[in-house]
């Protein structure tokens, strides 16, 4: 669970709706020739405090690609939805706010590129990168990958690679990146204000399949902690219903 918000934080733009927090797991490295097969968004009010959160495998409608990496098979992605069914619900969650990321471009390349397939053009959303702001704010870590940023920054182990393991815990590097003072507020209020500005397509919500059965979330659980070798994260089967709740 995420903290309250970081002491001294100034306080954000009028109207400013907060962030949303993105990772992308997928089939290979280019957002051109290969699919998300799993995605994760986490939410921040205006002021870092967490909303809640979204988080599904995906069926990229061929092979997943490096389950060495990832941990995914493709057993696991059987009955998971199609982008097209969780599109409307992205961009929900996605409209007037600020998408971070930890090297942000790949994420919003993989989301564009997905979003473009099925004939949705995304808007020029401000973008924040954690990357970024830890090689301004973090000179300690030994690099600027997610790991060491997050071992820099202190915040403890995670279940790497998972999208949801990931977005929570570049959520909690963006508080912490903020929260020093070597950090001017503008870093992160200057995309808010332009975040509240941009208008965002809408989409019919999917609710059930040409068969009538709810579009279902397919989740993967893991714990705090360093995964043992082999051993993948548990998937949990969600409806489209059940999938968001409240990081509270």
């Amino acid at each position: 669970m995420l903290p309250g918000p970081t002491p001294g934080t100034p306080e954000a733009p009028q109207g400013a709706r907060g962030f949303a927090v993105v990772d992308v797991e997928a089939t290979g490295r280019s957002p051109w020739r290969h699919r998300v097969v799993e995605i994760a968004v986490v939410l921040l009010d205006e002021r870092l405090r967490p909303e809640a959160e979204f988080a599904t495998l995906l069926d990229p409608l061929g092979p997943v690609g490096p389950t060495h990496v990832h941990r995914i098979h493709q057993a696991d992605v059987e009955g998971a939805p199609r982008f097209r069914e969780i599109a409307p619900r992205l961009l929900e969650l996605l409209a007037g706010r600020v998408l971070v990321g930890h090297h942000v471009s790949c994420d919003h390349g993989f989301l564009d590129r997905e979003f473009a397939r099925i004939g949705v053009a995304l808007p020029p959303v401000p973008l924040l990168c954690t990357m970024r702001l830890a090689r301004a704010h973090l000179p300690q870590a030994r690099g600027h990958g997610l790991a060491a940023c997050v071992e820099a920054a202190g915040l403890g182990w995670y279940p790497a690679h998972t999208a949801l393991g990931d977005a929570r815990v570049t959520a909690e590097l963006l508080r912490h990146c903020v929260g020093v003072p070597s950090c001017p507020p503008d870093d992160w209020a200057g995309p808010l204000r332009e975040a509240a500005r941009v208008p965002w397509p809408r989409l019919g919500r999917a609710r059930s399949r040409p068969s009538g059965t709810p579009v279902p979330l397919v989740r993967r659980e893991a714990p705090y902690g360093p995964w043992l070798p082999g051993v993948p994260a548990p998937a949990v089967l969600l409806t489209e219903r059940g999938a968001m709740g409240s990081t509270a």
